[in-house]
């Protein structure tokens, strides 16, 4: 079986984390593996089936040699390198929002318009995950009656945030537990602690 060089863009934040665990839990065959992430974490190790994988900070440099990068970055680092590494000859997949509407990058949901990777010119986009949930259960319903509008409410999750999300609520909460003022928020417009938003992503 073909082995692939892979590149995680954005390594150490939550959903990098995460794309490296299902790499691992899914097989998939990688050859080399390159963890990209903030010149604060370069250095650092991580465990990747029984090895050690040294970070390297995030530069046009580092996706030399890559047959397959994973976008895990924010918006802003993911329009700054993400066509770095396609101009380089890797295939690009980008979680964040940088390239969703862009009509020449297919944004693709696998279990229905997974066809659409045909024509992708180094970058594929995938949706936010709500959407994809939305989706996938409805897509049955559109095919059979045909569905012209969907009204939907979603909740999301302060991981939407990435990282800084998750710790914010976290000391959020540990302040209402404890009694005390709650911190000055950063990651979010107001308090998310035992509250509601209206603010996706970070």
């Amino acid at each position: 079986m073909k082995q692939y060089t892979v590149a995680i863009l954005g390594a150490t934040g939550a959903v990098g984390t995460q794309m490296l665990e299902c790499l691992n839990e899914q097989e998939f065959p990688v050859g080399k593996l390159k963890l990209l992430a903030s010149a604060r974490s370069a250095g650092k190790t991580v465990e990747f089936r029984g090895e050690q994988v040294v970070i390297e900070e995030a530069c046009p440099e580092a996706f030399e040699g890559c047959d397959i990068v994973l976008g895990a970055a924010g918006d802003d680092i993911a329009k700054e390198l993400l066509p770095e590494a396609v101009k380089r000859g890797a295939v690009v997949v980008d979680n964040s929002h940088a390239f969703r509407m862009d009509p020449e990058v297919p944004l693709v949901v696998p279990e229905i318009n997974a066809d659409d990777i045909k024509w992708h010119h180094g970058l594929i986009a995938n949706p936010n995950c709500a959407t994809i949930i939305g989706l996938v259960p409805t897509w049955p319903l559109h095919k059979l009656a045909g569905v012209k509008r969907m009204i939907v409410s979603t909740y999301q999750a302060a991981s939407g945030a990435g990282a800084p999300g998750m710790a914010e609520l976290e000391a959020q909460l540990a302040a209402l537990g404890r009694g005390e003022e709650i911190p000055e928020p950063r990651a979010f417009a107001a308090q998310l602690a035992s509250n509601l938003i209206p603010q996706i992503g970070g």
